[in-house]
Protein backbone atom coordinates (compact mmCIF):
# COMPACT_ATOMS: atom_id res chain seq x y z
CA UNK A 1 0.00 0.00 0.00
CA UNK A 2 1.42 3.08 -0.95
CA UNK A 3 -0.14 6.84 -0.23
CA UNK A 4 -0.22 8.79 -3.43
CA UNK A 5 -1.89 12.16 -2.40
CA UNK A 6 -3.43 14.11 0.24
CA UNK A 7 -6.31 16.51 -0.06
CA UNK A 8 -7.87 18.57 2.04
CA UNK A 9 -11.87 18.63 2.48
CA UNK A 10 -13.13 21.45 3.69
CA UNK A 11 -17.22 20.37 4.40
CA UNK A 12 -17.24 18.92 6.89
CA UNK A 13 -13.34 19.51 7.89
CA UNK A 14 -11.30 16.33 6.82
CA UNK A 15 -8.16 14.89 4.74
CA UNK A 16 -8.81 12.52 1.71
CA UNK A 17 -6.08 9.83 1.14
CA UNK A 18 -5.29 8.42 -2.04
CA UNK A 19 -3.34 5.52 -2.49
CA UNK A 20 -2.77 2.25 -4.21
CA UNK A 21 -4.03 -1.00 -2.72
CA UNK A 22 -2.66 -4.27 -4.91
CA UNK A 23 -2.42 -2.34 -8.02
CA UNK A 24 -5.95 -0.47 -7.65
CA UNK A 25 -6.01 3.50 -6.78
CA UNK A 26 -8.29 4.01 -3.87
CA UNK A 27 -9.26 6.72 -1.41
CA UNK A 28 -10.41 7.04 2.57
CA UNK A 29 -11.06 9.92 4.55
CA UNK A 30 -10.19 11.10 7.87
CA UNK A 31 -12.99 12.90 9.38
CA UNK A 32 -12.27 15.99 11.40
CA UNK A 33 -15.37 16.78 12.93
CA UNK A 34 -14.37 17.92 16.37
CA UNK A 35 -11.18 20.34 14.62
CA UNK A 36 -11.62 23.63 16.24
CA UNK A 37 -9.43 26.65 15.76
CA UNK A 38 -7.35 26.45 19.03
CA UNK A 39 -7.20 22.65 18.75
CA UNK A 40 -3.13 21.54 19.11
CA UNK A 41 -2.61 20.71 15.27
CA UNK A 42 0.74 18.44 16.30
CA UNK A 43 -0.74 16.00 18.65
CA UNK A 44 -3.96 15.72 16.31
CA UNK A 45 -1.62 14.81 14.03
CA UNK A 46 0.39 12.52 15.93
CA UNK A 47 -2.99 10.71 17.10
CA UNK A 48 -3.92 9.98 13.78
CA UNK A 49 -0.62 8.99 12.71
CA UNK A 50 -1.21 6.40 15.32
CA UNK A 51 -4.61 5.07 13.52
CA UNK A 52 -3.67 5.36 10.41
CA UNK A 53 -0.34 3.16 9.19
CA UNK A 54 -0.77 5.06 5.53
CA UNK A 55 0.43 8.67 7.13
CA UNK A 56 4.44 7.70 8.07
CA UNK A 57 7.33 10.05 9.49
CA UNK A 58 7.46 11.72 6.06
CA UNK A 59 4.25 12.75 5.49
CA UNK A 60 3.55 14.46 8.80
CA UNK A 61 4.82 17.67 8.33
CA UNK A 62 2.78 18.24 5.38
CA UNK A 63 -0.27 16.97 6.96
CA UNK A 64 0.33 19.59 9.82
CA UNK A 65 0.24 21.94 7.30
CA UNK A 66 -2.93 20.41 6.86
CA UNK A 67 -5.04 20.67 9.32
CA UNK A 68 -3.50 24.27 10.37
CA UNK A 69 -5.16 25.24 6.82
CA UNK A 70 -8.35 23.18 7.63
CA UNK A 71 -7.95 25.55 11.22
CA UNK A 72 -7.47 28.62 9.46
CA UNK A 73 -11.00 27.86 7.14
CA UNK A 74 -12.65 27.64 10.79
CA UNK A 75 -11.26 30.47 12.30
CA UNK A 76 -12.34 32.87 9.55
CA UNK A 77 -14.66 35.78 10.62
CA UNK A 78 -17.52 35.95 8.40
CA UNK A 79 -19.98 39.40 8.09
CA UNK A 80 -20.92 38.42 4.70
CA UNK A 81 -23.95 40.14 3.41
CA UNK A 82 -26.15 38.75 0.52
CA UNK A 83 -27.16 41.23 -2.17
CA UNK A 84 -29.83 39.91 -5.23
CA UNK A 85 -27.86 39.68 -8.24
CA UNK A 86 -30.26 38.43 -10.22
CA UNK A 87 -34.28 37.62 -10.88
CA UNK A 88 -34.83 34.46 -13.21
CA UNK A 89 -38.28 33.95 -14.92
CA UNK A 90 -37.67 30.80 -14.96
CA UNK A 91 -41.03 28.77 -16.40
CA UNK A 92 -44.08 29.59 -17.53
CA UNK A 93 -45.70 27.28 -15.20
CA UNK A 94 -45.13 27.19 -11.19
CA UNK A 95 -41.58 26.38 -10.30
CA UNK A 96 -41.19 23.07 -7.57
CA UNK A 97 -38.28 22.86 -6.87
CA UNK A 98 -34.36 24.37 -7.17
CA UNK A 99 -31.12 22.50 -6.33
CA UNK A 100 -27.26 23.18 -7.02
CA UNK A 101 -24.43 21.41 -8.02
CA UNK A 102 -21.57 21.05 -5.42
CA UNK A 103 -19.15 24.25 -6.62
CA UNK A 104 -22.71 26.24 -7.33
CA UNK A 105 -21.43 26.74 -10.84
CA UNK A 106 -25.15 25.70 -11.81
CA UNK A 107 -28.45 24.96 -10.65
CA UNK A 108 -31.68 23.31 -11.63
CA UNK A 109 -35.42 24.39 -11.94
CA UNK A 110 -38.38 21.64 -12.10
CA UNK A 111 -41.52 22.81 -13.14
CA UNK A 112 -45.25 22.19 -13.96
CA UNK A 113 -44.68 23.08 -17.26
CA UNK A 114 -43.09 19.04 -17.63
CA UNK A 115 -39.47 20.36 -17.72
CA UNK A 116 -36.31 21.12 -15.45
CA UNK A 117 -34.18 23.69 -16.63
CA UNK A 118 -30.04 24.32 -16.03
CA UNK A 119 -28.89 27.37 -15.07
CA UNK A 120 -25.33 29.11 -14.99
CA UNK A 121 -24.95 30.78 -11.47
CA UNK A 122 -22.54 33.19 -12.57
CA UNK A 123 -24.30 34.71 -15.33
CA UNK A 124 -27.78 33.89 -14.62
CA UNK A 125 -28.49 32.31 -17.88
CA UNK A 126 -30.11 29.33 -19.02
CA UNK A 127 -27.75 26.50 -20.16
CA UNK A 128 -30.97 23.96 -21.52
CA UNK A 129 -34.17 22.59 -21.21
CA UNK A 130 -34.83 19.03 -20.40
CA UNK A 131 -37.62 18.17 -22.24
CA UNK A 132 -39.58 14.73 -22.56
CA UNK A 133 -41.48 14.03 -19.14
CA UNK A 134 -45.36 13.82 -19.95
CA UNK A 135 -46.59 15.73 -16.41
CA UNK A 136 -45.04 18.01 -13.54
CA UNK A 137 -41.50 17.47 -13.15
CA UNK A 138 -41.37 17.51 -9.04
CA UNK A 139 -38.15 16.17 -8.01
CA UNK A 140 -35.01 16.82 -9.27
CA UNK A 141 -31.07 16.10 -8.15
CA UNK A 142 -27.55 16.49 -8.95
CA UNK A 143 -25.28 13.20 -8.55
CA UNK A 144 -23.00 15.61 -6.61
CA UNK A 145 -20.16 15.66 -5.72
CA UNK A 146 -19.53 15.37 -9.41
CA UNK A 147 -22.45 17.10 -10.66
CA UNK A 148 -22.64 15.79 -14.38
CA UNK A 149 -25.78 13.91 -14.39
CA UNK A 150 -29.23 14.90 -13.25
CA UNK A 151 -32.25 13.19 -12.07
CA UNK A 152 -35.74 13.93 -12.57
CA UNK A 153 -38.88 12.54 -10.84
CA UNK A 154 -42.44 13.22 -12.30
CA UNK A 155 -45.64 13.10 -11.82
CA UNK A 156 -45.46 10.61 -14.90
CA UNK A 157 -44.28 7.99 -12.76
CA UNK A 158 -40.84 8.11 -14.19
CA UNK A 159 -37.85 8.86 -13.46
CA UNK A 160 -35.21 10.50 -16.32
CA UNK A 161 -30.98 10.43 -15.65
CA UNK A 162 -29.51 13.28 -18.00
CA UNK A 163 -26.32 14.77 -19.03
CA UNK A 164 -25.65 17.66 -17.38
CA UNK A 165 -22.88 18.56 -20.07
CA UNK A 166 -25.15 17.93 -23.64
CA UNK A 167 -28.81 17.56 -22.01
CA UNK A 168 -29.15 14.49 -23.66
CA UNK A 169 -31.42 11.86 -21.96
CA UNK A 170 -29.70 8.44 -20.85
CA UNK A 171 -32.09 6.41 -19.43
CA UNK A 172 -36.12 6.46 -18.74
CA UNK A 173 -36.32 4.29 -15.20
CA UNK A 174 -40.10 2.95 -15.32
CA UNK A 175 -41.91 0.95 -12.85
CA UNK A 176 -43.37 2.97 -10.30
CA UNK A 177 -47.25 2.69 -10.24
CA UNK A 178 -47.79 6.42 -9.05
CA UNK A 179 -46.11 9.53 -9.36
CA UNK A 180 -42.58 10.26 -8.05
CA UNK A 181 -42.27 12.15 -5.45
CA UNK A 182 -38.76 12.29 -4.22
CA UNK A 183 -35.18 11.05 -6.24
CA UNK A 184 -31.99 10.79 -4.52
CA UNK A 185 -28.30 9.88 -5.93
CA UNK A 186 -25.51 8.25 -3.59
CA UNK A 187 -22.31 9.82 -2.72
CA UNK A 188 -20.73 7.28 -4.83
CA UNK A 189 -22.58 7.98 -8.50
CA UNK A 190 -23.45 4.63 -8.77
CA UNK A 191 -27.39 4.69 -7.78
CA UNK A 192 -30.10 6.81 -7.97
CA UNK A 193 -33.31 6.17 -5.42
CA UNK A 194 -36.63 7.05 -6.76
CA UNK A 195 -39.65 7.35 -4.05
CA UNK A 196 -43.44 7.13 -4.93
CA UNK A 197 -46.85 7.61 -3.98
CA UNK A 198 -47.59 4.13 -4.43
CA UNK A 199 -45.83 3.57 -1.03
CA UNK A 200 -42.36 2.13 -2.56
CA UNK A 201 -39.01 3.23 -3.33
CA UNK A 202 -36.39 1.76 -5.83
CA UNK A 203 -32.54 1.68 -6.26
CA UNK A 204 -31.79 1.51 -10.09
CA UNK A 205 -28.60 1.36 -11.63
CA UNK A 206 -26.75 4.38 -13.21
CA UNK A 207 -24.36 2.62 -15.46
CA UNK A 208 -26.56 0.01 -16.65
CA UNK A 209 -29.77 1.98 -16.39
CA UNK A 210 -31.73 -0.71 -14.49
CA UNK A 211 -33.81 -1.01 -11.67
CA UNK A 212 -31.50 -2.95 -9.10
CA UNK A 213 -34.62 -3.52 -6.06
CA UNK A 214 -37.89 -2.25 -4.91
CA UNK A 215 -37.87 -1.15 -1.29
CA UNK A 216 -41.41 -2.12 -0.10
CA UNK A 217 -42.67 -1.92 3.51
CA UNK A 218 -44.40 1.16 3.99
CA UNK A 219 -48.48 1.45 3.76
CA UNK A 220 -48.89 4.85 2.08
CA UNK A 221 -47.00 7.26 0.11
CA UNK A 222 -42.85 7.76 0.38
CA UNK A 223 -42.05 11.66 0.54
CA UNK A 224 -38.85 11.70 1.14
CA UNK A 225 -35.17 9.65 1.24
CA UNK A 226 -31.71 9.83 1.57
CA UNK A 227 -28.67 7.83 1.41
CA UNK A 228 -25.72 7.60 4.16
CA UNK A 229 -22.65 9.28 3.13
CA UNK A 230 -20.71 5.47 2.65
CA UNK A 231 -24.17 4.49 0.92
CA UNK A 232 -24.74 1.10 2.21
CA UNK A 233 -27.80 2.31 3.65
CA UNK A 234 -30.91 4.46 3.12
CA UNK A 235 -33.98 5.57 4.73
CA UNK A 236 -36.81 6.03 3.25
CA UNK A 237 -39.81 8.74 5.11
CA UNK A 238 -43.33 7.83 4.72
CA UNK A 239 -47.11 9.82 5.26
CA UNK A 240 -47.65 6.06 7.76
CA UNK A 241 -45.72 7.89 10.22
CA UNK A 242 -42.73 5.76 10.12
CA UNK A 243 -39.05 6.20 8.85
CA UNK A 244 -37.42 2.95 7.47
CA UNK A 245 -33.87 1.78 7.24
CA UNK A 246 -32.38 -0.38 4.57
CA UNK A 247 -29.56 -2.15 3.44
CA UNK A 248 -28.77 -0.68 -0.47
CA UNK A 249 -26.69 -4.29 -1.23
CA UNK A 250 -30.11 -6.83 -0.79
CA UNK A 251 -32.75 -4.11 -0.45
CA UNK A 252 -33.82 -5.84 3.00
CA UNK A 253 -35.35 -3.62 5.73
CA UNK A 254 -33.16 -3.39 8.73
CA UNK A 255 -35.29 -0.92 11.50
CA UNK A 256 -38.33 0.17 11.14
CA UNK A 257 -38.28 2.99 13.24
CA UNK A 258 -41.58 3.58 14.60
CA UNK A 259 -43.35 6.79 17.25
CA UNK A 260 -43.89 9.85 15.59
CA UNK A 261 -47.73 10.33 15.82
CA UNK A 262 -48.02 11.98 12.59
CA UNK A 263 -46.97 11.66 8.99
CA UNK A 264 -43.31 12.48 7.86
CA UNK A 265 -41.97 15.31 6.62
CA UNK A 266 -38.33 14.77 6.20
CA UNK A 267 -35.28 12.47 8.03
CA UNK A 268 -31.58 12.35 7.17
CA UNK A 269 -28.36 10.49 8.45
CA UNK A 270 -25.58 12.69 10.02
CA UNK A 271 -22.13 12.83 8.00
CA UNK A 272 -20.46 9.32 10.33
CA UNK A 273 -23.89 7.82 9.58
CA UNK A 274 -24.33 7.27 13.66
CA UNK A 275 -27.44 8.97 14.04
CA UNK A 276 -30.98 9.63 11.87
CA UNK A 277 -33.05 12.47 12.69
CA UNK A 278 -36.67 12.89 11.71
CA UNK A 279 -39.90 15.75 11.32
CA UNK A 280 -42.79 14.62 11.69
CA UNK A 281 -46.70 16.33 11.18
CA UNK A 282 -46.82 15.66 15.31
CA UNK A 283 -44.95 18.53 16.00
CA UNK A 284 -41.87 16.47 16.78
CA UNK A 285 -38.15 15.77 15.76
CA UNK A 286 -36.87 12.67 16.88
CA UNK A 287 -33.39 11.45 17.10
CA UNK A 288 -32.79 7.63 16.07
CA UNK A 289 -29.30 5.51 16.33
CA UNK A 290 -28.62 4.82 12.56
CA UNK A 291 -26.81 1.16 13.69
CA UNK A 292 -29.65 -0.67 15.63
CA UNK A 293 -32.93 1.82 14.72
CA UNK A 294 -33.27 2.47 18.82
CA UNK A 295 -35.08 5.87 19.59
CA UNK A 296 -32.29 8.56 21.63
CA UNK A 297 -34.28 11.36 22.11
CA UNK A 298 -37.80 13.29 21.31
CA UNK A 299 -36.65 17.18 20.23
CA UNK A 300 -39.75 19.32 21.13
CA UNK A 301 -40.62 23.10 21.57
CA UNK A 302 -42.58 24.13 18.51
CA UNK A 303 -46.45 24.09 18.64
CA UNK A 304 -47.12 23.16 15.40
CA UNK A 305 -46.57 20.65 12.51
CA UNK A 306 -42.65 20.38 11.58
CA UNK A 307 -41.83 20.69 7.94
CA UNK A 308 -38.57 20.55 7.58
CA UNK A 309 -35.12 18.80 9.82
CA UNK A 310 -31.90 19.00 8.75
CA UNK A 311 -28.01 17.95 10.34
CA UNK A 312 -25.15 20.87 9.73
CA UNK A 313 -22.26 19.32 7.68
CA UNK A 314 -20.39 17.54 10.52
CA UNK A 315 -23.65 16.19 12.21
CA UNK A 316 -22.81 17.87 15.88
CA UNK A 317 -26.76 20.63 14.94
CA UNK A 318 -30.10 19.61 14.06
CA UNK A 319 -31.87 22.47 12.52
CA UNK A 320 -36.42 22.33 12.49
CA UNK A 321 -38.39 24.72 10.85
CA UNK A 322 -42.02 24.80 11.79
CA UNK A 323 -46.02 25.95 10.56
CA UNK A 324 -45.49 27.94 13.44
CA UNK A 325 -42.96 29.86 11.53
CA UNK A 326 -39.94 29.52 14.32
CA UNK A 327 -37.12 27.07 13.63
CA UNK A 328 -34.66 25.86 16.34
CA UNK A 329 -31.14 24.61 16.15
CA UNK A 330 -30.26 21.48 18.56
CA UNK A 331 -26.89 20.06 19.71
CA UNK A 332 -26.82 16.24 18.19
CA UNK A 333 -24.97 15.28 21.08
CA UNK A 334 -26.95 16.71 24.46
CA UNK A 335 -30.55 17.15 22.23
CA UNK A 336 -30.60 20.20 24.15
CA UNK A 337 -32.21 23.56 22.29
CA UNK A 338 -29.73 26.04 21.41
CA UNK A 339 -30.82 28.86 19.79
CA UNK A 340 -34.37 29.84 18.32
CA UNK A 341 -35.18 31.72 15.37
CA UNK A 342 -37.69 33.94 15.92
CA UNK A 343 -38.79 36.59 12.88
CA UNK A 344 -40.60 35.08 10.26
CA UNK A 345 -44.62 36.14 10.13
CA UNK A 346 -45.51 32.53 8.59
CA UNK A 347 -44.66 28.89 8.53
CA UNK A 348 -40.80 28.23 7.70
CA UNK A 349 -41.18 25.49 5.08
CA UNK A 350 -37.15 24.62 4.27
CA UNK A 351 -34.17 25.00 6.64
CA UNK A 352 -30.33 24.64 5.98
CA UNK A 353 -27.11 25.26 7.39
CA UNK A 354 -24.56 26.98 5.20
CA UNK A 355 -21.38 24.44 4.58
CA UNK A 356 -19.49 25.98 7.61
CA UNK A 357 -22.18 25.03 9.77
CA UNK A 358 -22.68 28.58 11.27
CA UNK A 359 -25.13 29.83 9.14
CA UNK A 360 -29.18 29.04 8.72
CA UNK A 361 -31.14 29.82 5.90
CA UNK A 362 -34.85 29.57 6.18
CA UNK A 363 -37.45 30.11 3.09
CA UNK A 364 -41.27 31.18 4.82
CA UNK A 365 -45.07 31.74 3.16
CA UNK A 366 -43.86 35.91 4.55
CA UNK A 367 -42.02 36.03 1.31
CA UNK A 368 -38.93 36.21 2.53
CA UNK A 369 -35.92 33.87 3.45
CA UNK A 370 -33.18 34.85 6.20
CA UNK A 371 -30.25 34.56 7.19
CA UNK A 372 -29.69 33.72 10.74
CA UNK A 373 -26.30 32.83 13.63
CA UNK A 374 -26.77 29.13 14.29
CA UNK A 375 -24.90 29.56 17.16
CA UNK A 376 -27.12 32.37 18.52
CA UNK A 377 -30.19 32.56 16.57
CA UNK A 378 -29.45 35.76 15.67
CA UNK A 379 -31.20 36.90 12.33
CA UNK A 380 -28.68 38.55 10.39
CA UNK A 381 -30.60 39.07 7.25
CA UNK A 382 -34.16 39.30 5.70
CA UNK A 383 -33.79 38.28 1.72
CA UNK A 384 -36.88 40.12 0.30
CA UNK A 385 -38.64 41.25 -2.96
CA UNK A 386 -40.03 37.73 -3.80
CA UNK A 387 -44.17 38.25 -4.10
CA UNK A 388 -45.35 34.69 -2.82
CA UNK A 389 -44.29 31.96 -0.62
CA UNK A 390 -40.40 30.62 -0.88
CA UNK A 391 -40.10 27.36 -0.73
CA UNK A 392 -36.92 25.94 -1.32
CA UNK A 393 -33.53 28.06 -0.47
CA UNK A 394 -29.75 26.55 -0.89
CA UNK A 395 -26.65 27.40 -0.13
CA UNK A 396 -23.53 26.36 -2.64
CA UNK A 397 -20.91 24.87 -1.51
CA UNK A 398 -18.56 27.92 -0.48
CA UNK A 399 -21.32 29.35 1.38
CA UNK A 400 -21.22 32.71 -1.14
CA UNK A 401 -24.13 32.20 -2.97
CA UNK A 402 -27.44 31.93 -2.05
CA UNK A 403 -30.83 30.62 -4.45
CA UNK A 404 -34.37 30.88 -3.45
CA UNK A 405 -37.61 29.36 -5.38
CA UNK A 406 -40.85 30.83 -4.90
CA UNK A 407 -44.14 30.28 -6.12
CA UNK A 408 -44.33 34.11 -7.71
CA UNK A 409 -42.65 31.78 -10.50
CA UNK A 410 -39.14 33.22 -9.76
CA UNK A 411 -35.93 31.98 -8.76
CA UNK A 412 -33.40 35.01 -7.02
CA UNK A 413 -29.83 34.79 -6.96
CA UNK A 414 -28.31 35.92 -4.05
CA UNK A 415 -24.58 37.02 -3.91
Amino acid sequence: MGLKRLLLRYYPPGIMLEYVQDGEPKTKSIDLLNLRPDTDAIALVEEIQRGEPLITASYKEHVIHLVRRLQEKLGEKEDHMFHLFKILRAHILPLTNVAFNKSGSCFITGSYDRTCKVWDTESGEELRTLEGHRNVVYAIAFNNPYGDKIATGSFDKTCKLWSTETGECYYTFRGHSAEVVCVSFNLQSTLVATGSMDTTAKLWDIEKGEEVVTLSGHSAEIITLSFNTTGDKIITGSFDHTVAVWDVGTGRMLHNLVGHQGEISNAQFNWDCSLIVTGSMDKTCMLWNAMTGTHIATLTGHSEEILDVCFDYAGQRIATCSVDGSARVYDAETQKCIAKLEGHSSEISKICFNPKGNRILTASSDKTARLWDAATGQCLQVLGGHTDEIFSCAFNYSGNIIITGSKDNTCRIWH
